[in-house]
């Protein structure tokens, strides 16, 4: 099935839908109907125009099944189409047997209470209007129903069975397609609700990373400026041997914060042209667990990786690695929390799912109904964006990040389509 926008969850392509698998069910009922009043009840109704009917309904539900598979968007003029067909065909079987009198009469009721539970007021009425007409045709033109032999009441016995069969008919019939239509609409808000919210968080990130540009901008001049002075400083104190080793691990810190703001400018280079590095999956690992021990010397990082998917060829998207970086960086400080640091990072596949796991020893989410808010961090210490990017890193590529607690600390799991990260 091709992908389908989330206007048309609900609305003339989830009518058109319905009204195929009410076709189904209506090509099954009208011919077992025919067969049992012309096989079983005797009734002399004019089988061969009957069938034919049928038949007819049977091709354009081909046809219609055809045309739900297109991508070309659907309008409410050809949904009202649709039902016209549909119309037609019920109202030439009412013409063989009986009209408005048929019991049966009251499912051209049916698409009317579909339309206005899926398209605007208007086609809405404009269905109406056709069945309406549709009825009222009927009532005064049509081939009357004939009688059993042996039957008394005029019929109206029968007639009061029919009625019964077509009020169960009706009742399931409604029931279940205004069910599925009421469960589509809870779906496109749900849908409607969570792009709302990824809004929210793609411009709170976006404003986060303007300051950061502005931020890296105006400190490679006072950077640039330390990194002059430091090694002079040095110089003219070389006797004092203490003050020394404070100014070398002063140039060395100005040194890493160059780097940093290097790393910076070569990431949204990265972003811009969207070229993915191609690596394998160790060579991807190892580039990040040694940035991760150079940051974290403190930290004790544990990995497990699956033998099987250890050369997997990978076309590494730019943000990938800064995602699983910040999900370790998280993880330190949660193990920190609880004086402990261990970290352990799982590498495995799960059917056509990468899965790279992070797990700490620290306390755990105080809640893990969904992932943490832009700017809310549980932690003393933080900006509380590490698991939003790693989030936002995810969805982009068609993944998900799932966290939950484990027994001695919380997990944070990013899995990713093989489709979008293998190298092809």
């Amino acid at each position: 099935m091709p992908h389908r926008s989330l206007k048309n969850r609900i609305g003339p392509f989830a009518l058109a839908r319905t009204l195929a698998w009410l076709r189904l069910c209506a090509i099954g009922g009208q011919s077992i109907a025919v067969l049992v009043c012309a096989l079983w009840l005797q009734l002399p109704i004019p089988l061969l125009p009957l069938l034919t009917c049928i038949g007819l309904l049977s091709v354009f539900s081909v046809l219609a099944a055809w045309r739900l598979r297109q991508p070309w968007p659907m309008h409410e003029l050809e949904t009202i189409a649709h039902i016209c067909v549909d119309t037609l065909v019920l109202g030439a079987l009412l013409y063989f047997t009986g009209g408005g009198s048929n019991p049966f009469a009251t499912l051209l009721v049916v698409p009317i209470a579909l339309s206005a539970a899926a398209l605007s007021i208007r086609t809405t009425l404009a269905v109406a209007a056709i069945a309406g007409t549709a009825y009222l045709l009927l009532m005064r033109w049509h081939v009357p129903l004939p009688m059993l032999d042996g039957m008394h009441d005029d019929g109206f016995g029968l007639h009061v069975v029919g009625m019964g069969v077509n009020f169960v008919v009706t009742s399931l019939l409604l029931g279940f397609f205004i069910n599925r239509l009421a469960r589509a609409l809870r779906m496109q808000q749900q849908a409607m609700q969570r792009a709302h919210e990824r809004a929210l968080r793609d411009e709170g990130i976006l404003a986060i990373a303007t300051q950061a540009a502005g931020a890296a901008h105006e400190l490679n001049t006072p950077l640039s400026t330390m990194r002059t002075l430091l090694p002079e400083l040095r110089r003219e104190h070389a006797a004092d041997i203490a003050l020394t080793e404070d100014l070398g691990l002063l140039e060395g810190q100005v040194d890493r914060c160059r780097d940093i703001l290097r790393e910076m400018v070569a990431f949204g280079q990265a972003q811009l042209s969207q070229e993915p590095e191609q690596l394998d999956v160790t060579q991807f690992l190892h580039g990040c667990t040694e940035r991760f021990q150079l940051l974290r010397p403190e930290a004790e990082l544990q990995l497990q990786l699956d033998e099987d998917i250890a050369h997997l060829p990978l076309q590494v998207p730019a943000g990938l690695r800064h995602a699983l970086l910040n999900l370790l960086h998280n993880a330190a400080e949660a193990s920190a929390e609880h004086d402990s640091r261990d970290v352990l990072l799982q590498v495995a596949c799960e059917g056509d799912w990468l899965q790279l796991a992070v797990i700490d020893r620290g306390p755990g989410f105080a809640s893990t109904e969904g992932n943490a808010r832009l700017g809310h961090t549980q932690k003393q210490a933080g900006l509380g964006i590490g698991l939003t990017l790693a989030e936002a890193t995810a969805e982009r590529l068609h993944g998900e990040l799932l966290t939950r607690n484990t027994s001695d600390g919380a997990m944070a799991c990013l899995r990713l389509p093989l489709a979008t990260v293998l190298r092809h």
